[in-house]
């Protein structure tokens, strides 16, 4: 059987969800997928971009990085969606991806794709959860077949312990706290083995 493959799609401000796009990455490959790592495109004003030495930071830190499109949808077989919250939602520009789907989606070509998303936000109860259900939302409007992590390793308490997906808090200094990586491992890895079994099962 051909590898699983996995888009993992982010929108990142400050830096948080890149790299939990790029922990995802790795522990998808671990498991032997072919990976794609994609942003969104950006909506915000250059000059307000210009003015947030964070966000000017990982605009250049990400600018090599391919902007997703449809045809990345189409080509997958899993999706993980990476995403900080914007008061209890997803952002602006991930919400615009999605909106954007609607020729895929009356063509049934998202049904069935397997997903799992992640965030990250300043607090402990920032919109984490809200943040991840809103998104799944849009994915069962899909078709397509949600993977939480649940509480299916232990791994998942050190990052906090959200059985929706994994979920950073940040500090004020951008500093993630927990133990996340193994969390973001966890979930891809998952993310990828049910993708295989329904696979298989479509052949």
């Amino acid at each position: 059987m051909a590898n699983v493959k996995l888009a993992v799609i982010f929108y990142s401000m400050s830096g948080t969800n890149f790299q939990l796009a790029k922990w995802a990455e790795e522990g998808a490959k671990e498991m032997g997928a072919e990976v794609k790592v994609l942003k969104v495109e950006e909506l915000a004003p250059e000059s307000v971009i210009q003015g947030n030495e964070a966000w000017k930071a990982t605009v250049e830190k990400t600018k090599d990085v391919p902007v997703a499109t449809s045809d990345d949808i189409e080509w997958a077989d899993a999706i993980i969606f990476s995403v900080p919250t914007r008061f209890g939602n997803m952002p602006s520009q991930m919400k615009q991806f999605l909106d954007i789907q609607g020729g895929l989606w009356a063509n049934g070509k998202t049904v069935n794709k397997v997903v799992s998303a992640m965030t990250s936000a300043q607090n402990p109860h920032g919109g984490q959860e809200a943040t991840l259900l809103s998104l799944y939302t849009s994915m069962m409007h899909w078709g397509a077949i949600i993977v939480p992590p649940g509480y299916t390793d232990p791994v998942i308490f050190g990052a906090g312990g959200n059985p929706y997906g994994t979920s950073v808090t940040v500090d004020q200094n951008g500093k993630m706290i927990g133990d996340v990586e193994a969390a973001v491992k966890h979930q891809a890895k998952r993310t990828v083995t049910v993708a295989e079994w329904v696979k298989k099962g479509k052949q």
